[in-house]
């Protein structure tokens, strides 16, 4: 079942990035104490950076047993694996290279270096999901362990940019990426905002997760934010279509908040 959207509003970015690196590090912390590990999908963008950036420099940070962390990506930029636009890159330059992760447990799509198509790389990185998912299932010695390994391992929590335009990873109105069904993970050749090609998780893969929250800054996402928690059709507005089983966040600035629905609303400086 998936949960209402719940909103939390924060003065400005600043604020919003310190307020999402606290929750993220306690969310891990919990997670941890339940299951051993946690997983978590990252987002690009600047606010997806900028607060990796914030959980860097926060001294909570050492709380989290970051060697048990699962990291993996909403979307990526289907450039070369050096390329300054790779999500990954940017994420390494902002967090990963400042914790004590395993690298068996950062996992990127693949880019230019290694596949000839956007689609060739979501196929691979689908395919690592599955693998991740199934060695889930066999590990699981619950009683109410499912007969079939799903096709996604647990996903704790997917953090999401949204652009101006109501985008989320790299599923755009209108296009292919956004209407699939089946695939966890596809290819995009089209995209309106450069590079073109990508690699993006679908949206039911993205609604597996247990919590989204969805991070957005700026007075340029208002129209594309009030939309979405409007209940516009997740085609015309993808950002209207995440939704997690167990929470579905936004954290937003106040400059993004202007076209938000006032039930929806919960403001505080902290996000608490």
């Amino acid at each position: 079942m998936s949960a209402d959207p719940r909103v939390s509003i924060h003065p400005d970015s600043t604020v919003l990035m310190a307020a999402i690196a606290a929750r993220l590090i306690t969310k891990l912390v919990d997670i941890q104490d339940r299951h051993g590990e946690a997983t978590v999908v990252l987002t690009g963008g600047t606010m997806g950076i900028g607060s990796l950036k914030a959980v860097a420099e926060s001294p909570a940070a050492r709380a989290v047993d970051w060697s048990k962390v699962n990291f993996w990506w909403g979307d990526e930029r289907f450039v070369a694996a050096g390329d300054a636009e790779r999500n990954a890159r940017q994420a390494q330059d902002a967090l990963l290279s400042h914790i004590n992760v395993d690298p068996a447990r950062v996992h990127v799509p693949g880019s230019t270096d290694d596949f000839d198509s956007p689609d060739d790389a979501a196929a691979d990185y689908a395919r690592r999901l599955a693998e991740a998912a199934a060695a889930e299932h066999a590990a699981d010695m619950s009683d109410d362990r499912p007969e079939q390994p799903a096709r996604l391992p647990r996903l704790d929590i997917v953090l999401l940019g949204v652009g101006p335009d109501a985008h989320v990873a790299s599923l755009f109105p209108e296009q292919a990426g956004i209407r699939e069904k089946e695939l966890t993970v596809v290819g995009v050749h089209n995209s309106p905002k450069p590079p073109p090609a990508r690699v993006s998780l679908t949206l039911p893969a993205i609604n597996t997760a247990s919590e989204v929250w969805m991070v957005v800054a700026g007075d340029d996402k208002a129209g594309a934010v009030g939309l979405a928690l409007a209940g516009a059709n997740p085609v015309q507005v993808p950002a209207a279509g995440p939704r997690g089983r167990r929470e579905t966040l936004w954290l937003i600035d106040e400059n993004a908040a202007s076209r938000v629905p006032e039930q929806l609303v919960r403001k505080g400086p902290s996000g608490a």
